[in-house]
């Protein structure tokens, strides 16, 4: 099977290099038995690769068997991965194959990986390393043969350090890494994608195909799609459903599009990465937002101590409060230069807020998340700050 014939089977429509990249490992490694680590966003389509991988491989005939490892309760996992004994678990009326056993000579799927817990984490990389594994209850030791292929959008290096995944069992998955670009990464796809998707809800509801105006098609490709492949699909699905006009506008985009749409109600654009992304400086006044007072509060209090500097219990009271955030009472003479520091500190957080809104491409919550604060906190200051 050449790259074409992987791309027509399994329905993947683009020209995208990066794309074609990914497809061209898949059938490089696809003959050998090596496990493969597929890494992407969510919706970009990472369940074709190991699908165009078995089919290619000498595994082809056997079982192959996709687990959604985010979907399965954490009490069950282990059951449905490695199987059970009667009896092993409240409800184990009778002993169970797991999908290593069902899938002996085949390929498994674990999709969302960095989502199984730590034990069960344990028991795969023992499958990995030796082709072995224990039914849960059972102490006999069943091999198996199976080639093991993982996705995830999780960002893996700090799943590490963060203690949530295992890093030995990171590199015994990711021997061959393949990549899937984000749908804003090929934005030459997005139109063939967009007429595929249109041809398609045509034939199944029995209706003329919606074709875009050039402004709108110009929207699209340079919209921002979080969702990515699936979100342009359901996209795609509501104006062919809805709409009763089969020539769409930049308007009616727009309209469809309302969860995406910034405060000037324009779609928004991602941005040039170089100008988005944080430097390490920058990300070191992240610590401001530890402090556990806003920033508009301290100087408040720093002009309340200015103009109360004979009370000083007062001062002293106030001053115990934020005591916790390491601020301590300057001399009088320093007070100038303490205020202008305040004032420096509030041009860092600015800066900073307005960065990391660009880097998220106006996405409040990503950019809430990033910054250690609350989506109401950060509206607050991109109200304060005009942003």
């Amino acid at each position: 099977m050449n790259k074409q014939q992987a791309k027509q089977r399994f329905g993947i429509i683009g020209n995208s290099p990066l794309l074609e990249r990914a497809i061209d490992i898949s059938l490089q490694v696809a003959p050998t038995d090596i496990s493969v680590f597929v890494s992407g966003e969510s919706g970009t389509g990472k369940e074709n690769i190991p699908k165009i991988i078995h089919q290619n491989s000498n595994r082809k005939h056997n079982n192959y068997i996709a687990v959604n490892c985010g979907a399965i309760p954490e009490g069950t996992i282990d059951s449905e991965l490695f199987g059970h004994e009667k009896g092993s678990f409240t409800g184990a009326h009778d002993s169970r194959k797991g999908y290593f056993e069902v899938a002996d000579g085949g390929t498994i799927f674990l999709d969302e990986v960095a989502e199984l817990p730590l034990s069960t984490q344990v028991r795969l990389l023992r499958v990995l390393e030796s082709g072995e594994f224990m039914k849960v209850g059972s102490s006999k030791v069943i091999k198996t043969d199976v080639r093991v292929i993982a996705a995830t959008n999780v960002n893996i290096p700090n799943a590490i350090l963060e203690g949530k995944f295992r890093e030995d069992l990171y590199y015994r998955l990711n021997t061959i890494s393949i990549f899937i670009p984000a749908l804003r990464d090929r934005k030459e796809d997005i139109s063939l994608l967009f007429r595929k998707f249109a041809s398609d809800f045509a034939d199944k509801y029995n209706t003329p195909s919606i074709r875009l105006e050039e402004d709108a098609l110009k929207l699209i490709t340079e919209y921002n799609w979080p969702g990515n492949i699936r979100q342009l699909r359901n996209f795609v699905a509501q104006l062919s459903v809805i709409e009763k006009e089969r020539n769409i506008s930049s308007t009616t985009v727009l309209q469809a599009l309302p969860e995406n749409r910034n405060e000037n109600n324009s779609p928004i654009l991602f941005k040039d990465k170089s100008k988005a992304d944080l430097s390490e400086r920058e990300i070191l006044y992240k610590v401001l937002f530890d402090m556990k007072r806003d920033l508009t509060e301290l100087k408040k209090i720093t002009f309340d101590l200015i103009q109360n500097e004979d009370n000083s219990d007062f001062n002293k009271e106030i001053f115990n409060d934020v005591n916790e955030n390491e601020i301590t009472l300057l001399p009088k003479q320093e007070e100038s230069d303490f205020l202008d520091k305040v004032y420096t500190l509030a041009n860092h957080e600015k800066n900073l807020i307005k960065k990391s809104l660009e880097k998220h491409k106006g996405k409040r919550k990503l950019a809430a998340e990033e910054l250690g604060i609350s989506e109401r906190t950060l509206y607050r200051k991109i109200k304060e700050f005009k942003l």
